[in-house]
């Protein structure tokens, strides 16, 4: 019966039925095989919402999509290329930061490439770089910066592994902490390569110039600030994440709409709906995930799972080495929210037996979601960049392939020395 009903499951699933309804199914028919009153479903439903973390993961979501309406791109990329448009390979480095930055505050590798990656490609193609290169760079670099603070990505995989009760406490501040090292090696390996890659080229002189350094700053002069509040807030022990969310969501709301006035009143609740229809549909499958995440538990199935990969699985190293080839696929096949949602509450006690750190993990997990997205043949940002820039899906493969294995070295060091994200315990 119970093999029947998952197959039925699985079908539900391939045929496009919403993934909470098929993790609700499986949850309700595994607690009514076990006789389990469906109640506990509910009660699960109710302790999500009492996590402290989960009012930050709205608030920071909201302030994403308002960044993403409003001209923060345009002045973002501005401000960079006028601090490090004097540098050889200058275009491709401020590609980097301005992808990273921006998608660390949005939360979505998509809208990066839809807002910066239309300003990026002609402009990398008119200095000089060769197309594919220039494809392969928006297409990548739109997935960076997941690992960096205020990623709702981290808030959503420190609110899972809190709510395991693994005997080891980790923080938010922490995750933020433990993302840093991290994504600065991803952009310090991809930018090296990038200015060997195009050391030929000879762009537009370009010398720092004051003028142009003050006016870039007084544009941004009231969006600079953003960074600060989250790092000085939390880590300063002013404020609670909740808090330092309160604040971020508030500020952006007045910057963009009272002083800038690049957001419209009409505009607000288009921008609310569409932010809250994504946190919505992640709070679902999160409550109905964690309900389910139960019934495993008293089941035992991270028990059993351990121990078969414990009998099959030699050492710790060729655990991580199988973990990074699992995530890779799975992250071209499902979202990032999804896949945090389902397979983080299984991975972790395996992880924890092979005396891998949470925040270790957590770090290992979203390097490889990040490389996910452009993961051929079915990574969500090879067709985002393939319909926004008019290409042919293999051409967007054939120039993301270079970016895929500069980053893949960056994973396997990531993985393989833990200091990079524990360093600060």
């Amino acid at each position: 019966m119970i093999i029947i009903a998952s197959i039925i499951l699985l079908i539900m699933l391939l045929f496009g039925t919403p993934l909470f309804i098929v993790i609700l199914a499986a949850t309700m028919l595994g607690f009514y095989h076990a006789d389990i009153d469906l109640a506990v479903i509910s009660i699960e439903i109710y302790r999500i919402a009492e996590t402290p973390l989960l009012i930050a993961l709205p608030l920071f979501t909201f302030a994403g999509y308002i960044l993403s309406e409003s001209k923060t791109s345009e002045r973002l990329l501005a401000l960079t290329q006028v601090f490090f448009g004097w540098m050889p390979s200058s275009l491709a480095i401020i590609s980097l930061l301005s992808c990273a930055i921006f998608t660390a505050f949005t939360g979505a590798s998509g809208v990066t490439i839809v807002a910066l990656g239309a300003l990026l490609l002609p402009a990398l193609i008119k200095e000089g770089y060769p197309e594919k290169l220039s494809l392969g760079l928006v297409t990548t670099t739109g997935s960076l910066g997941l690992l960096l603070p205020p990623s709702v990505p981290l808030i959503l995989y420190g609110i899972i592994v809190q709510q395991m009760n693994l005997g080891i406490e980790i923080t938010l501040p922490q995750l933020f902490m433990a993302g840093l090292l991290p994504a600065l090696l991803m952009l310090l390996l991809l930018g090296l390569w990038l200015g060997w890659k195009t050391r030929a080229i000879t762009p537009p002189k370009a010398s720092f110039s004051m003028a142009k350094a003050k006016s870039a700053l007084i544009e941004s002069s009231w969006e600079i600030p953003l960074p600060g509040f989250i790092f000085i807030g939390i880590f300063g022990g002013f404020f609670t994440i909740s808090e330092v969310a309160a604040v971020t969501a508030l500020y952006v709301l007045i910057v963009e709409m009272l002083i800038y006035k690049e957001i419209k009143l009409a505009q607000l609740s288009k921008i609310i709906l569409e932010a809250m229809k994504m946190i919505g549909s992640i709070l679902l499958i999160l409550g109905v995930a964690m309900a389910f995440t139960n019934y495993l538990v008293d089941a035992e199935v991270p028990m059993h799972l351990f121990s078969w990969v414990k009998a099959n699985v030699e050492n710790k190293f060729t655990f991580l080495l199988l973990l990074n080839i699992f995530l890779l696929l799975l992250g071209a096949v499902l979202d990032i929210f999804s896949a945090l949602i389902i397979i983080i509450p299984l991975i972790v006690p395996i992880a924890l037996g092979y005396g891998i750190h949470p925040l270790h993990l957590g770090v290992i997990f979203l390097a490889n979601m990040q490389i996910g997205y452009f993961t051929p043949p079915v990574g969500m940002n090879l067709f985002i960049a393939s319909y926004r820039f008019n290409k042919p899906i293999t051409e967007i493969y054939q120039a993301t392939i270079p970016f895929m294995v500069i980053l893949l070295i960056a994973v396997l060091i990531i993985t393989y020395i833990p200091w990079l994200s524990t360093w600060f315990l």
